[in-house]
């Protein structure tokens, strides 16, 4: 692989021209498309397999025209203190506002508080809601500013009124925050190369793949139903490992030509040798996020495949764009240990008197490997402890800020209707094989009344045809709690007896048991997903390491990492820790696509920074050094640039804190912290410490494992073969 890439760097430094050009009609290409293309919103949610979907599936068939899939909104009122909503003028302002909202062409239905049920026992509150005829991805600006001015229009005549449901659900922005972290990489960029040039390549050549990648996205966003969220986690990857694959090659490129190799020839090798780290870095990631498609939730399985998509274009960008853009650069790019003029003067910096900062950090871990890896786990199993408390739920209104008019809408359905009032259950009752549909209904609700926690049971409400009916059935508990959950449980079990008397199907659905039915298909499918990704990932790290021990040693240090990550997202978005500093408005329960996601990112991106560190001492070991000043010459060459590389990246990953979508938000806490934990205590200390307590034991593969694994020359061996032919063919041409 590595003479392979070799060829492809130098080629990209020649023919830097055609390469540029072909990027750039990428770019322009993909911008074009996106240019054209229908916004992207809210991508439709659907989980195969689960009760609730199927539930879901049969009331679009057997009750056509009723817009199940359709946005909704509930504009809830609350007289002013001493009033009630029965009053006279607060009745006609609700039934003047009701009829505003029937006007709107994509409305619908309507319905009346004072027909419906919709006034609380005491008075104070009702509740009018809106059902439109299109999802809330597709809904018009109009209807939405119709909403909105219903509401304001009946707010000026004393009512507190605020609006619920999905129908307000804005496109989720990053916030000023993303581009912060992009500074904060170009700043570090230019601490570490010492020169404005280089440190712009590794930036523009990333914004150049995100800018393709992204694009795309949007060009496809309508046709294959991407969400919003699905162009901002990929552009949050991309950007990321763009970045850091660009830092590596570039790093390299100067460390060749500080040791006198020509331009054109320190870019094949530089493209060779941590080309070679990055394709496996990349192919990792890419792997941990296809990988997601296994828990067979088509929202999750497009948001990993687009990612997937971005970090393919970034390894592509790495071996071919930063070659071509260095040829452009020429002699501006500097060989290691010099810097520009604007920084420094243009000369040759003098030789240090004193080994670097990772040379004196691996000899201090090499000499005391086992109290390093004792303090690293330690730490890390500290950090870890909040993990024990994860609790899983999907979000809903009632964890948006106090100050969204959706959060406040959910508060005021509580204090009239109960807590339980914002997550109402929908049974579905499908009784098209029995004999007697309307005694089946009748049991139903009946058998359901008799249940515990339940407040409230509506009548069924049969189709036209008479064979299917809905009940709606109100909990005691909020959506969220244990109880709810409970109660679900309680109806399905129910629903299996009258199936066995009378051949009826009764299935529940809604959004607190979709949400139900989601946690427990993502933590089904939680080992399987480990087991593909880490044992595809074993494998490929077995083939570049030439070793099993280092590849378990990965594996090991990832779980630690990705653990104590998970308890830091526990400690501020469930407990509330620090909360305020990360803009956490309300705390709850962790997103239940929150874990498996964060697993197969933080996976990718742990094998990223523990290929490039050990492919460095594996090469220096392959060349004889003794196995302790392996890790050490690792360390010279690869700490810093690894250093800065998770710098950047958490740089970027904690650019998207500010988002206002609470899925973004946590991941890129989860994912920047996560990097932390990683690089600087998995990979930068128990890696070392690990590696110096098993010595040669560390590079052991067994004989006949090692005669059937192809060889991939990720240490660049063949370029060195290349080299002295080079030299050979000199030393005959001069006698």
């Amino acid at each position: 692989m590595a003479t392979f890439l070799y060829r492809l760097g130098r080629f990209a430094f020649r023919r830097r021209h055609l390469v540029a050009l072909i990027w750039v009609a990428l770019l322009a290409l993909a911008g074009v498309g996106a240019a054209g293309a229908p916004a992207a919103g809210n991508s439709s949610f659907s989980i195969p397999g689960t009760e609730a979907q199927k539930a879901f599936d049969l009331l679009e068939e057997r009750f056509p025209g009723s817009s199940a899939d359709g946005a909704t909104a509930r504009v809830v009122f609350k007289a002013p203190a001493g009033e009630k909503m029965t009053d006279a003028d607060n009745k006609a302002t609700v039934q003047k506002t009701v009829d505003e909202l029937s006007d709107g062409s994509e409305v619908a239905r309507v319905t009346d508080p004072y027909q419906g049920g919709g006034v609380s026992q005491d008075g104070t509150i009702a509740y009018a809601s809106v059902s439109y005829k299109v999802s809330g991805m597709e809904l018009e600006d109009s209807s939405r500013d119709a909403l909105e001015g219903a509401a304001e229009d009946a707010r000026d005549s004393g009512l507190t009124v605020e609006i619920g449901g999905d129908a307000l659900q804005a496109v989720p922005h990053t916030g000023t925050a993303e581009i912060i972290g992009i500074g904060v990489a170009a700043v570090v960029l230019v601490i570490t190369f010492g020169s404005l040039l280089a440190a712009g390549l590794p930036l523009l050549t990333a914004i150049i793949g995100v800018g393709i990648g992204v694009s795309s996205i949007t060009a496809l966003a309508s046709t294959l139903d991407l969400g919003s969220t699905t162009s901002i986690l990929a552009s949050m990857i991309g950007l990321a490992v763009g970045i850091d694959y660009a830092l590596f090659v570039v790093s390299r490129y100067r460390a060749e030509l500080a040791e006198g190799r020509g331009r054109e020839e320190a870019a094949g090798r530089a493209v060779g040798t941590s080309g070679s780290a990055v394709v496996f870095a990349g192919l990792t990631v890419v792997i941990a996020l296809v990988g997601l498609s296994v828990v067979n939730i088509p929202m999750l399985t497009k948001m990993g495949i687009a990612a997937a998509g971005t970090v393919a274009i970034a390894v592509l960008i790495a071996l071919t764009l930063i070659p071509a853009l260095l040829g452009y650069a020429g002699r501006r790019v500097r060989p290691a240990g010099e810097k520009s003029k604007l920084l420094g003067g243009g000369r040759a910096a003098k030789k240090p008197q004193r080994p670097n900062m990772g040379t004196r950090w691996a000899s201090f871990v090499v000499r005391r490997p086992l109290a390093v890896l004792l303090l690293g786990v330690v730490g890390l199993g500290a950090a870890a402890v909040p993990a024990a408390s994860l609790e899983l739920g999907l979000p809903d209104d009632g964890s948006q800020p106090t100050s969204t008019t959706q959060r406040r809408a959910y508060d005021l359905l509580s204090e009239g209707f109960g807590p339980g009032f914002n997550g109402p259950l929908v049974v579905v009752v499908d009784a098209k094989n029995s004999d007697d549909p309307q005694a089946v209904f009748k049991q139903a609700g009946d058998d359901i009344k008799g249940l515990d926690n339940v407040v409230n049971v509506s009548p069924a409400a049969p189709n036209k045809a008479g064979d299917t009916a809905t009940i709606t059935v109100v909990p005691d508990a909020k959506p969220s709690s244990v109880t709810t959950e409970d109660l679900v449980h309680d109806i399905r079990d129910t629903g299996a007896d009258i199936k066995a008397d009378t051949e009826a199907d009764v299935l529940v659905t809604g959004a607190t048991a979709m949400n139900i039915d989601v946690s427990q298909k993502l933590n089904d499918a939680l080992v399987p997903y480990l087991v593909l990704v880490v044992g595809l990932a074993f494998l490929l790290l077995i083939v570049v390491f030439r070793s099993i021990l280092v590849p378990l040693k990965a594996a090991l240090g990832f779980l630690l990492s990705v653990l104590a990550a998970f308890g830091a997202v526990v400690a501020v978005f469930q407990w509330g820790w620090l909360s305020g500093l990360m803009g956490v408005e309300e705390t709850g329960p962790i997103m239940s696509m929150m874990p498996i996601f964060m697993v197969g990112v933080v996976f990718g991106l742990a094998m990223d920074y523990e290929v490039f560190l050990v492919t460095r001492m594996r090469e220096a070991y392959v060349h004889g050094e003794k196995p302790s000043q392996a890790v050490v010459t690792g360390f010279k060459y690869s700490a810093r640039v690894v250093t800065a590389a998770a710098v950047i990246m958490m740089a970027v990953f904690a650019g998207f804190i500010g988002s206002s979508d609470s899925m973004v938000k946590m991941i890129g806490f989860g994912l920047a912290v996560a990097v932390l934990f990683d690089a600087f205590v998995v990979r930068m200390a128990i890696v070392p410490a690990v590696l110096a307590l098993l010595g040669k034991r560390a590079w052991w593969l067994p004989k006949w494992l090692d005669r059937i694994l192809p060889n991939v020359d990720v240490e660049g061996e063949g370029l060195r073969t290349v080299d002295d032919r080079k030299d050979e063919d000199r030393e005959l041409v001069r006698a």
